[in-house]
């Protein structure tokens, strides 16, 4: 019998491109070590946990290009090994600390069995490529595999300069193939941000959906016929599918949703910012910064320092509970609609991927836990890709989306404020000048070497400085330091490269530097900016 409706999860894992081999450690690659240890592996877990026990389930998993090509980075590899002895050594210390103090000691067993399955699944199940891991599950047909804008560039704010979108798109797309061997069907427009102009470079990239914030569409025009709830196929061909904001809020929010309930492991109370420095010792930088280690033995208890200890089988019970419910919302939500409607509905509900595992700790066993639900206890939906339903579904309204983001009111303001603001003029600047010397160069039927890679790597040092990330951290104040000093130094260093093309007196030294430093996109085409 014919399903209700469809639910498509779509996961979005990216990390801000933040590799630095001239320091022996730098703090803020402890973001990439973290997810690794905390989403990644334990994503990968349940994930290929469904598919060797052939649960029929589809899932949407975007995998940026700046994410993959830190995870298969041989220097980012050999120091996620080195953070994961560390872990382990803390994590041993920690059994010998907690002897004899109850609850707290079976939680530092938990930690240690976790850490090792890291430590042998990292090196012996998957030999360090986790992309590989996430690779074979597409081939096995469970989950598909989608793009981004190359370096999570801020798409609308570029909508003047179209070389710098279309280099975004196409790079994109052209390190898809690289790395999957196929060409992608979706794309995961950054931070959802979209305007009619992006249609066009969509089609022309063969690109077939994409994901907007549900205002995006109900606002669009004509008005939609079936609401948020059936894709529509845009004037220039993509189709775009409008994100359900009801289930985002359950599974998203802290205040709102299932995160913030009480038997969940607390994230800001960790034994990083408890213990002394002294006993944490190699754990924490050779500065002895504070940071997070991972262990954390307290569970959620209002927004105050005093918290109750963390239960693992209650936390446990809580995720099989909130999976029951997500299930049910989800099953009678798409009843209503279909009730409403002469098509099969499709629920899409997105979210960053690092919110399970790093975030909302228990985020995996959650997942686990509701498709194996979702698969074998109602029959009121089922789970696919948007992919798959338009090969399913192929006749849908045309309508023309307006411009709309998943940021704060919905537009622009998180990326483009007093805060951050200063950087647009001199990202403008820096795609203008781009494409100039893009043209001047691609007219010639042979380029000299050192002013190819001289252009090739402009071209890098201008995609990163685009990287939506930089703008947000300065919104938001977390590291505004850090995301200044990297939108500055990569201006920079572009600017330099392009005073020295023009002249044609490239700096061997600085510009393998810049190589060294900056390595992504190793087979960048800066040809897709002329």
């Amino acid at each position: 019998m014919a399903p209700n409706g469809y639910l498509a999860l779509v996961l979005h894992a990216h990390l801000p491109y933040v590799r630095h081999p001239e320091y022996d450690e730098f703090l803020e690659e402890d973001w990439l070590y973290e997810a690794i240890a905390e989403t990644y592996l334990p994503l990968l877990w349940v994930l290929h946990g469904l598919a060797d026990d052939d649960v029929p389930f589809s899932l949407t998993l975007t995998l940026t290009p700046p994410l993959c090509h830190m995870l298969r980075d041989p220097l980012l590899q050999e120091r996620y090994a080195r953070y994961l002895d560390r872990s382990l050594e803390l994590a041993r210390k920690e059994i010998v600390r907690t002897e004899g103090q109850g609850q707290i000691h079976d939680l530092a067993h938990f930690y240690l069995g976790r850490l090792v399955q890291c430590h042998r699944d990292w090196h012996e199940r998957w030999k360090g490529d986790l992309v590989g891991a996430f690779a074979a599950l597409q081939e096995r047909g469970v989950i598909e595999i989608i793009t981004c804008a190359a370096t999570h560039g801020f798409l609308p704010l570029m909508e003047n300069f179209p070389e710098a979108v279309r280099a975004q798109i196409f790079l994109a797309r052209d390190h898809y193939r690289e790395t999957f061997g196929r060409d992608p069907r979706g794309i995961w427009l950054p931070e959802c941000a979209y305007t009619s102009s992006l249609d066009q470079v969509l089609q022309e990239a063969n690109l077939r959906w994409f994901i907007l914030d549900s205002h995006g569409i109900m606002f669009g025009h004509p008005r939609p016929r079936y609401a948020i709830y059936s894709p529509v196929f845009t004037p220039a061909g993509p189709a775009a599918f409008g994100r359900d904001r009801e289930s985002s809020r359950q599974v998203w929010s802290a205040e709102e949703g299932y995160p913030g309930d009480p038997a969940y492991r607390d994230f800001y109370r960790d034994i990083g910012f408890d213990l002394s420095t002294e006993y944490l010792g190699a754990a924490l930088p050779a500065d002895g910064t504070r940071k997070f280690t991972g262990i954390k033995y307290h569970r959620i208890t209002g927004r105050t320092a005093d918290k109750e200890l963390y239960h693992r089988d209650w936390a446990l019970g809580a995720a099989d509970h909130h999976a029951g419910h997500f299930m049910g919302a989800r099953a009678a939500q798409i009843h209503h609609l279909r009730e409403n409607m002469n098509v099969p509905p499709i629920v899409v509900s997105p979210f960053d991927a690092e919110l399970f595992g790093h975030w909302w700790f228990e985020g995996p066993e959650f997942l686990n836990l509701f498709i194996r639900k979702a698969v074998y206890d109602q029959q009121a939906f089922t789970l696919t890709t948007p992919s798959r339903y338009l090969e399913e579904n192929n006749t849908h309204q045309m309508l023309a989306p307006t411009a709309s983001s998943w940021g704060h009111k919905g537009y622009w303001e998180v990326w483009l404020d007093d805060s951050n603001s200063w950087i647009y003029p001199h990202l403008h600047m820096a795609a203008k000048r781009m494409t100039e010397l893009a043209r001047v160069h691609w007219a010639e039927e042979e380029v000299a070497p050192l002013i190819e890679r001289a252009l090739r790597q402009m071209a890098r040092e201008l995609l990163l400085a685009q990287s939506s990330d930089w703008a947000f951290l300065m919104k938001t104040g977390t590291a505004k330091n850090y995301a200044t000093k990297r939108t500055k130094d990569h201006l920079l260093r572009f600017t330099r490269l392009y005073d020295q093309v023009r002249a044609e007196d490239i700096d061997e030294p600085f510009l393998a530097n810049c190589e060294w430093r900056d390595n992504i996109f190793p087979k960048l085409d800066w040809r897709q900016y002329a």
